[in-house]
């Protein structure tokens, strides 16, 4: 008798992430690569950070605090609400995956769009719920669809934004007037990846007023992003105290590290490389889309640190030319490409080699 696997997972596929700097200098022979495919932050991470690791150093055979107790005052001080209204995780990869094994049963349906982070949609079909796909219009999710989508069946909805790969942002209004008719036992995913690289004044900055509003709403949080620490693996959720606690249950014991908690305290305290991360990627945003205006090629507008766009050519095809010459994007679907916002010299070689290409 063969072994048998759980049949939600037959046509399920490995999340496939960017391709790594070193593997591209051995299968090209390059001494030189830039990486602009996972929307990581050029300037890397806060100095801070670093000295706070440092610290950290002579604790390695400790285990982590499990319950992440001072790295979830350090969120609730800073934004005004409880700890027990907080859960930190390894990245909001996890966090995704945490959610769906605590709300979704077999046969429960989950509102997702068809071009966003697909975690979401995988984590849906692993534990047998039945994903309802709602296209995206003009490439910004389409709130009036997605709540034309609600059934008797609807458990779970997500939401990005601004939105992973496209880009794009819908509005506070839109968001408020999308939330005030959702039915309270359907739960809303709000997650925030990119808010600190907002540039428009009609995005829902202050998120954390929907937690009071919305008892079902969930907000997630990164520190891979503007923050800069990819590799330490750190997000954290905010959701009331009843859906933390269930969600808890489920969370592996000690999946923050001790690392990734005291450099997510020290990035959250160092607003100054906050600043200057923003302030880096919109001047970079700017010269993209000059350089794109200037070439022809149409993109979607952004409001995070990368930008979709079509290349007018298998997207494939111009990831692997891009790659031969030590660029990496990411190859969307189609034509359609993202690239993420570099330092101002890795942005003007993208768009040198990206001539080359095309």
């Amino acid at each position: 008798m063969s072994i048998q696997f759980r049949p939600q997972i037959k046509d399920l596929v490995a999340y496939k992430p960017g391709k790594p700097i070193e593997d591209v200098k051995r299968e090209y022979g390059l001494k030189e690569v830039v990486k602009l495919a996972s929307n990581e932050n050029p300037l890397g991470s806060s100095p801070k950070v670093k000295e706070a690791i440092l610290r950290a150093l002579d604790e390695l055979n400790f285990y982590p605090d499990g319950n992440s107790t001072d790295l979830k005052k350090a969120i609730a001080d800073k934004l005004g609400i409880k700890p027990t209204q907080v859960l930190p995780s390894s990245g909001s990869d996890e966090m995704v995956d945490q959610i769906s094994k605590t709300f979704v049963n077999e046969g429960d349906e989950v509102i997702i769009a068809n071009v966003t982070f697909p975690r979401y949609l995988s984590t849906a079909v692993m534990m047998g719920g039945t994903p309802v796909i709602v296209p995206l219009k003009d490439f910004t999710y389409d709130l009036e669809a997605m709540k034309a989508s609600i059934t008797a069946k609807t458990k779970l909805i997500w939401l990005c934004n601004p939105n992973n790969p496209t880009g794009t942002m819908f509005t506070e209004g839109a968001l408020l007037a999308f939330l005030d008719n959702i039915p309270t036992n359907v739960v809303v995913v709000y997650d925030e990846a990119y808010r600190e690289y907002v540039t428009r004044e009609d995005y829902l900055h202050d998120s954390i007023k929907l937690l009071d509003k919305y008892p079902n709403v969930i907000i997630m949080r990164t520190l891979s992003k503007a923050y800069g620490l990819a590799a330490l693996r750190v997000g954290y959720t905010m959701a009331s105290e009843e859906i933390i606690n269930e969600i808890n249950k489920i969370r592996g014991p000690f999946n923050v590290t001790s690392l990734s908690q005291v450099a997510a305290i020290a990035a959250l305290e160092d607003t100054e490389f906050l600043k200057k991360s923003y302030e880096v990627n919109k001047e970079g945003k700017l010269y993209l889309y000059k350089a794109f205006d200037e070439m022809g090629i149409s993109y979607a507008p952004s409001e995070t640190n990368h930008i979709f766009f079509d290349a007018k050519r298998d997207a494939q095809e111009v990831f692997v030319e891009l790659q031969k010459k030590g660029m990496i994007v990411r190859p969307i679907f189609s034509t359609y490409v993202r690239v993420s916002i570099g330092t101002m010299e890795q942005n003007q070689r993208f768009i040198e080699l990206l001539k080359t290409v095309l």
